[in-house]
């Protein structure tokens, strides 16, 4: 896709700016639609000074917690394979921790109560010490739980430390050697690495009440290293989401990447209302109706942002060598708004594609009083309308065996009932009666229809 002249100028605009206004040494960004690189740009030199090099789409910047839905993927590939349930407590897989009760789930959904930071010094700005020394049974005081299990979320960097030791055990390698040889090589993505490699930016501090600066530490986090170590560039992070719009190059199945998608605890910040939520490795976002996932990234000397629409694949990657700024929070939105603005996603044409089969299940059905209407999409039957109250579309599985996909009906049954004459009687709906008449007599209503009838 070629995107206008135009547009490209809005872009860099808006790249510009929020480069100035936050005082960020230098930022790249990348958006993209249809699984590829539509539009980059970056601004600001590597050390932040007149005349030092310049940034651009292949400059490494640390992305900090996006390394987690890496890690994330990986696991899912593990249940995948059969290997481990999500259910599983984490020492059916890394016996002799302190963390051996909370699920392999409940670390993937930061709802294990495990303690978001380790012990000792800021880990983030020190080097890592191994696993044992963070979590071994044998440690004085090792990573716990701050909340019972399941009780509610809280991001837990330790939760993802717990995670790619799994990986290690379940492999017999290093977690990023399995992140590197699972994901990394297959797509392509030769520039993320866990420490900076060729062109990479230097993590820096910009004082908050003067142009000035300050060099931030550089290491290897040891078995931390899994919540925040891996580098990247616009262009690798790009093709991650792309893989989170769904070009995932027959590395993970459409059914687990939807999973990982679904919002499983909510983010409660109290006197907000909820808009975010955190699956399975992933944050999601719900902007006003708009579905979102991706991660956020921050690591001393560096900013990273992922955001993906769910209904479309277009995407936002964005990476920044500073510590703290406000502006990238909204800059993320900011370069999608142009994208919509500027450049609609192409509309595809309708075509007649369904099957006359299910012209007999069509039209109107009622549940007791109330009306409803199945109509024949592609290859699902949908009952109401998805998304609301009950509407739900439903997949074949069998001769009259259907099951459900979206709300209240997912993974229940729907039965077509039929006649001595094989004619359709009605449809059983996780044992409710849909008949073709309000409580139609002869369609075996479950307590019985009044022998009055309607008076």
């Amino acid at each position: 896709m070629t995107i206008a002249d135009r547009t490209r100028t809005l872009l860099d605009h808006a790249l510009a700016g929020a480069q100035r206004e936050g005082r960020v040494p230098s930022v790249a960004a990348g958006l993209v639609r249809g699984g590829e690189l539509v539009w980059s740009g970056a601004v600001g030199t590597l050390d932040g000074r007149a005349g030092g090099p310049a940034a651009d789409d292949d400059t490494q910047y640390r992305m900090g917690s996006i390394t987690k839905t890496f890690v994330g993927v990986c696991v899912l590939r593990l249940r995948d394979a059969g290997r481990l349930d999500l259910a599983d407590r984490f020492d059916a897989h890394v016996p002799g921790s302190s963390l051996g009760a909370v699920t392999v789930e409940q670390l993937l959904s930061h709802s294990g109560g495990v303690q978001a930071e380790t012990h000792g010094p800021w880990w983030e700005r020190t080097p890592g010490d191994g696993w044992d020394a963070l979590a071994g049974a044998g440690v004085a005081t090792p990573a716990g739980q701050r909340f019972r299990a399941g009780r509610r979320f809280h991001y837990s960097n330790v939760g993802f430390a717990a995670l790619g030791r799994l990986l290690e055990v379940a492999h017999g390698t290093g977690w990023a050697d399995v992140v590197r040889t699972e994901l990394l090589e297959p797509l392509g993505m030769t520039r993320t690495t866990t420490r900076p490699s060729g062109r990479a930016a230097p993590g820096l501090a910009v004082h908050p009440f003067a142009d000035v600066l300050l060099p931030e530490p550089e290491h290897d986090g040891g078995a931390m290293a899994p919540a925040g170590q891996l580098w990247t560039t616009v262009r690798d992070l790009s093709r991650w989401a792309a893989f989170l719009g769904g070009d995932t190059a027959g590395l993970l199945s459409t059914e687990t990447l939807e999973e990982m998608c679904e919002p499983h605890h909510v983010v409660d910040e109290v006197g907000q209302p909820w808009t975010g939520a955190h699956g399975l490795g992933w944050q999601v976002w719900n902007v006003d109706g708009v579905r979102y996932a991706g991660h956020g990234g921050s690591m001393p000397g560096f900013l990273a942002g992922l955001r993906v629409r769910l209904d479309g694949g277009d995407g936002v990657v964005t990476l920044a060598n500073t510590t703290s700024t406000t502006v990238m929070r909204g800059l993320a939105d900011r370069l999608l708004g142009v994208l919509h603005d500027e450049e609609p996603a192409p509309v595809e044409p309708w075509v007649a594609s369904g099957t006359a089969d299910l012209l007999e299940l069509v039209g109107t059905w009622h549940w007791g009083p109330s009306v409803t209407t199945a109509r024949s999409v592609g290859e699902h039957l949908v009952l109401g309308e998805p998304g609301t109250a009950r509407g739900s579309r439903f997949a074949r599985v069998g001769e009259d065996e259907w099951v459900g996909l979206d709300g209240y009906n997912t993974g229940e049954p729907l039965r077509v009932v039929r006649r001595a004459d094989g004619t359709v009687s009605h449809l059983d709906l996780a044992s409710f009666r849909f008949t073709r008449t309000p409580y139609d007599p002869a369609a075996d209503v479950p307590g019985g229809v009044d022998d009055l009838g309607w008076t």
